[in-house]
């Protein structure tokens, strides 16, 4: 299993790049950004916005792998998306990971004049979104004719560094998960190992009707991680995420590597720290070796 992070984007950006370099040299895998302009918490803090930040990022590191987590085809037009990703893969010589979903912040979308939707518009928007991204980062030419989007002839020059930029699909209805056994190279979503595993059959059912390999989609998720020694603060935030429906990771370094571990019994390939609960500066840094360490023990 692929051990990446998940920083906030609501902190300065030097503290961001900081921690983003560190983790470039110490052997994570990736750092994902979510595409989001308003902080759930604090509407009024400050927020990076997701493709610059990504931009900035692949200038200032070397190795690790630049995901989104995921963006939403209802922000931005997925043409300038494609363009967007081309360029980051070229600027960043083919580390990128285009994470992309069907959009659902119902109070940002509101706050912009954005227009979301029921949920089936939303999907039915993604699918047509989709194959806008696909067909600008490998034809030469792409024409869609959509209800929401429409491209004629359009090109996407330069492509992207990589041979194949991997497409990942957050989802987790039975209808995106469809879509993510179609289309998608990776899939994310949140939970428990119990929840991933009940989505994962799913998926594998979706596949195994078209004739697609399972395992050829790989799979990530992503949990609340709180590092302590402090068995009550573990426990505090435990109970905190579970009341929000948050799946949640409480313990000392090694308690959490080991829960971590249970996702590859499930088929889990990619686990992602978020890492909001880790603290901050140099505490941070110390924190994110610390279980860094522990996680790769687990995997000997």
């Amino acid at each position: 299993m692929r051990f990446s992070i998940w920083p906030d984007l609501d902190e300065p950006w030097p503290e961001l790049r900081a921690l983003v370099t560190h983790a470039d040299v110490t052997g994570w895998d990736t750092v994902y950004v979510e595409d989001h302009f308003i902080t759930h918490s604090a509407p009024e803090s400050p927020l990076l916005e997701a493709t610059g930040t990504l931009a900035a990022l692949a200038a200032a590191t070397e190795r690790i792998r630049l995901g989104t987590l995921v963006l939403s085809v209802t922000y931005r037009h997925p043409a300038v998306i494609a363009n967007w990703a081309a360029t980051v893969d070229q600027l960043s010589a083919g580390r990128l990971v285009l994470g992309l979903g069907a959009g659902w912040e119902e109070h940002e979308h509101a706050a912009y004049g954005l227009p979301l939707g029921s949920p089936g518009e939303r999907v039915d928007r993604f699918v047509e979104g989709l194959a806008v991204v696909q067909g600008l980062l490998t034809q030469p030419r792409t024409t869609v004719e959509g209800r929401f989007f429409q491209v004629r002839d359009a090109p996407c020059e330069p492509k992207p560094h990589q041979d194949h930029v991997p497409i990942l699909v957050g989802a987790k209805g039975p209808r995106m998960l469809g879509i993510v056994a179609e289309h998608a190279d990776r899939w994310n979503m949140w939970g428990s190992p119990v929840q991933v595993a009940d989505k994962a059959a799913v998926l594998d059912a979706h596949c195994e009707r078209i004739g697609r390999d399972p395992r050829s989609i790989e799979r990530s998720t992503q949990s609340m991680v709180c590092v302590t020694d402090d068995p009550a603060r573990a426990q505090a935030f435990l109970e905190e995420h579970g009341a929000s429906g948050r799946a949640a990771i409480a313990g000392s370094a090694g308690e959490v590597a080991e829960r971590i571990a249970a996702y590859a019994e499930v088929g889990v390939d990619e686990y992602i720290v978020l890492t909001s609960d880790l603290g901050r500066g140099a505490q941070r840094l110390e924190t994110l070796d610390g279980l860094g360490a522990a996680l790769v023990a687990t995997q000997s």
